[in-house]
């Protein structure tokens, strides 16, 4: 309810806006100050997810593994399968949301975490990324977090511009600055602006407070009702030896590996040794199950060859 009061201000300034020009077309004073009232609603509006500056969009045709894979997981789990598959060279992390206007649902797969897993794992890896698409009221609340965001920095960090204080101090220093101060009403200005900011930056202030706090009470519902989704492709181990692997003891590993120049294949068999390990012995084949089998796994890995033998040259600079 106070996520959809914040969203329903922001629509308020567009429609006093437009009602500020329609009442009064011919007025310019009228179109400024609605342009103005327009201009804050629009400042405010909820900002639509896109992809990342550093995303590749691969093409179906170049592909069809992956493609193939992550709709057979998406079908599993129950959500739509993605329109588009990205992969990003650096970022460790999968994630699958609807971006843009059109809500296109986009699958985001971070290359150096796909690279270090066997085939089970990395449908356990898309089945985690699937499970974590909002919910309609996850969205609205982290979307009021967002306005409430930009209203305190709007109201409360704004600060006197530097440069201008600078040179207000150059000015006061000279012969000039004995006989004028030019940056009177300026310092006026910026005050009652800076007061009028603090006195409406109070009731924002209370309101992130109290929205984050009740944003942070559900983050156990919605972690539990993830995992619950998640379960539809992976038991309770497997998720948890995922969240094992990437909390960042695979990185290291190829990070040094790709320093000595070693190649995509030995960093990958490197990697995924460990997953061949049991109590009773040593794997032949690599872990694998119905969603993607160790054939289709390599597939994909040749699909990708081209974008490991890219990133690997940057994995350095993971941090």
């Amino acid at each position: 309810m106070l996520a959809l009061l914040v969203h329903l201000l922001t629509i308020g300034f567009v429609v006093l806006g437009g009602w500020i020009i329609l009442r009064d077309p011919g007025s310019v004073l009228a179109w400024m100050l609605g342009g103005i009232v327009v201009a804050i609603g629009w400042m405010l509006r909820p900002r639509l997810d896109r992809l990342p500056a550093d995303a590749e969009v691969l093409e179906r045709s170049s592909a069809p593994e992956l493609y193939g894979a992550a709709e057979r997981v998406a079908d599993r789990i129950g959500v739509k399968r993605p329109a588009k598959i990205a992969v990003r060279d650096l970022a460790t992390e999968t994630r699958y949301d609807r971006m843009g206007l059109a809500r296109t649902p986009v699958l985001v797969v971070g290359l150096p975490l796909w690279l270090a897993l066997p085939p089970k794992q990395r449908a356990v890896l898309l089945a985690t990324a699937y499970a974590r698409l909002p919910t309609g009221d996850e969205r609205i609340v982290a979307a009021a977090l967002v306005t409430l965001e930009a209203w305190q920095d709007a109201l409360l960090g704004a600060r006197p511009l530097r440069a201008r204080e600078d040179a207000q101090a150059k000015i006061a220093a000279s012969s000039l600055g004995a006989l004028d101060h030019p940056g009177t009403t300026y310092e006026v200005a910026g005050f009652f602006g800076r007061l009028i900011g603090r006195v409406f930056g109070g009731p924002v202030l209370l309101a992130r407070f109290v929205l984050t706090r009740l944003a942070r009470a559900g983050e156990s519902r919605t972690l539990a009702r993830q995992r619950a989704v998640a379960r539809r492709v992976a038991s309770e181990p497997e998720l948890a030896e995922l969240e094992e692997v990437a909390a960042g003891g695979y990185l290291a590993p190829i990070q040094a590996a790709a320093l000595r120049g070693e190649s995509v294949g030995a960093i990958r068999q490197g990697a995924v040794a460990r997953f061949r390990l049991t109590d009773d012995g040593v794997l032949t084949s690599l872990p694998h199950s119905d969603l993607l089998g160790l054939g289709e796994s390599e597939r994909i890995d040749e699909e990708l060859a081209a974008h490991y033998a890219r990133a690997i040259r940057g994995f350095g600079l993971i941090s």
